[in-house]
């Protein structure tokens, strides 16, 4: 690593438009926009390089004349409803799971994705150093889903997802499966998986012959819906986000 490389490191110096995201205030993509439209300042004047190196708890950034600083902490325990996009907007004009947070900070972000058909447990922060920590498969976030498909699961299909299969070049493999009602018609499945990837609970089942039906998240981690309804929400204090993830870091604590 070159010296300058090696004090820009210290100094804690990254691009522009990972400031704001960096201090809970906006996403990155957002960030980029209104850098390129020259509402950026930094040190008060207007940088439209979105690579332009800062230090966010040091420099002074503003947008539209306004100074930014670090946002306080929020994480929300949303109750996903089914048909409902877990992105900020959507081109085909469906409602999205920020439409169903009210009067909350518009930068929160999703700590990973659910598919439009699935429901469930879904965390949005502000702390983009817990979210990548949460998503990090090294770290074995726990994710338990119950799943309802097409069909009779037998005990040899249960055995093929737990010991894990390949589908194109990735190794899907259940944490642990448990077989809860099964019939010729459908079989209703717990399945806890360790990370995130692409659709793999509904890859899972297709590589062995079953169409997953109904899909939903009902923990991760340490957090469960407990007596939310669907398309309700909490804030989650900083003490509950310690006890549901030991070990994970929290911006806001330190």
């Amino acid at each position: 690593m070159s010296e300058k490389k090696s004090v820009q490191s210290k100094l804690g110096k990254v691009a522009l438009e990972r400031a704001f995201s960096k201090l809970g205030i906006a996403s990155r993509s957002q960030t980029r926009e209104w850098i390129l439209a020259g509402r950026i300042k930094v040190n008060q004047i207007v940088r439209r390089d979105p690579e332009f190196l800062v230090v966010p708890e040091q420099d002074r950034l503003e947008l539209d004349g306004k100074r930014m600083q670090q946002a306080g902490f929020k994480t929300i325990l949303l109750y996903k409803l089914r048909g409902v996009v877990t992105t900020r907007s959507d081109e085909k004009g469906r409602s999205t799971v920020f439409s169903l947070l009210k009067g909350e900070d518009q930068y929160l972000h999703a700590v990973g994705r659910l598919d439009l058909a699935t429901s469930g447990l879904l965390l949005l922060t502000n702390d983009t150093q817990l979210s990548n920590w949460l998503t990090d498969p090294d770290n074995g976030i726990l994710r338990t889903y119950i799943v309802t498909v097409e069909g009779r699961v037998t005990d040899e299909e249960k055995a093929r997802l737990e010991n894990g299969m390949e589908d194109k070049g990735e190794i899907l493999q259940a944490k642990q499966m448990a077989l809860r009602k099964v019939s010729n018609r459908e079989s209703h499945v717990t399945v806890v998986l360790t990370e995130g990837k692409n659709r793999e609970i509904r890859r899972m089942f297709k590589a062995i012959g079953h169409e997953v039906m109904r899909l939903k998240r009902v923990s991760l981690g340490g957090l469960t819906l407990g007596s939310l309804k669907p398309g309700e929400y909490r804030e989650l204090p900083l003490n509950e986000i310690k006890k549901a993830f030991p070990g994970a870091p929290v911006r806001f604590d330190r």
